[in-house]
């Protein structure tokens, strides 16, 4: 996949494109039809298949007190995105200056004059532009007169009992509560969280369950706190089974300013300080607790192991 942040000139001279535009975060299977549907149409039509992203969530610009945590940040956005098969990912910057551009100067700037598109397919409730003023009606105007297409797709529903559609907003709700299953499920694949291995206190070698300490930055979004089952993918490309903790570490702290994240890898003895870390999520096991003293603590400690150790070899 190519990644093309340079709209100056376009990335295929003399070639059409079917694009679509969103903030694509979490790449999740709502997101996967849309493109699925881009691809398709591109192929039929012998046209290049690219996504329309930016480089940060519009609204960490236009409303930062009220912008939500990310799914996933750009390098993983741009990897899952390049994962669909789609042949481009243009990433527009947004900043103050971005979020000010009129919606039909953005359409004319970006899909016209860089992309020559050939049909634009978003989701039927589309919103971009200054204010979110710009819509569906507003690309299929300037459609008209710059020869593209508009092709709005209903959004995809749950199969998990709501009736509404996957979106970017449920799937955190789901994570909120905990639910990495659901949380999956709507996103098609498992929630990772990455970040380098720091030094923490070292309790956790003390008590005889030495743990990773994942530094995760603050603007992205976290399952709630407690003690999950998982994997922890090593930058040589190893997999490794781990029990997670996430939190505030209770019965050693009364008001932590944050939450940790403590992987232990099931099995595992090594070095681990300094690399780059991906922890996926895949089953929740408990919520977070205050224990009366050590022994305990290392009781239950045993116990998330030999549960999570049960839940991955399934």
């Amino acid at each position: 996949m190519r990644v093309v942040t340079d709209l100056s000139s376009s990335p295929w001279p003399g070639e059409r494109t079917v694009i679509t535009i969103g903030a694509y975060d979490g790449v999740h299977r709502g997101h996967q039809a849309v493109i699925a549907e881009v691809r398709r149409r591109a192929e039929a039509s012998g046209a290049r298949s690219a996504v329309v992203t930016f480089d940060r969530h519009p609204a960490s610009v236009v409303r930062p007190e009220n912008a939500p945590r990310l799914l996933t940040d750009l390098d993983q956005k741009l990897e899952l995105l390049a994962a669909t098969g789609i042949d481009a990912t243009v990433v527009v910057r947004f900043d103050e200056e971005q979020s000010r551009e009129d919606p039909s100067r953005f359409a004319q700037r970006v899909l016209v004059d860089c992309l020559a598109v050939s049909a634009v397919v978003v989701g039927d409730d589309f919103h971009f532009g200054h204010g979110r003023e710009g819509n569906v009606s507003t690309l299929r105007e300037l459609g008209a007169i710059r020869d593209f297409e508009v092709l709005p797709l209903e959004l995809v529903g749950r199969n998990d009992g709501p009736d509404e559609p996957i979106s970017s907003t449920a799937i955190r709700r789901a994570m909120a509560g905990g639910q990495v299953e659901l949380a999956a499920t709507l996103l098609g694949h498992a929630f990772e969280a990455r970040g380098i291995v720091v030094q923490g206190d070292q309790r956790g070698r003390l008590l005889g369950f030495p743990t990773a300490n994942v530094e995760v930055p603050i603007a992205i979004c976290l399952p709630a706190d407690g003690v999950y089952a998982g994997w922890y993918l090593r930058p040589d490309g190893s997999r490794h089974a781990c029990a997670i903790n996430l939190g505030r570490r209770p019965t050693f702290y009364e008001h932590a300013e944050h939450s940790l994240l403590e992987a232990h890898l099931l099995d595992f003895s090594g070095d681990l300080y300094g690399e780059a870390a991906r922890v996926e999520f895949t089953h929740f096991l408990r919520s977070e607790r205050k224990f009366d003293g050590i022994d305990a603590l290392i009781g239950q400690l045993k116990n998330d192991i030999d549960h999570a150790r049960t839940v991955l070899a399934d």
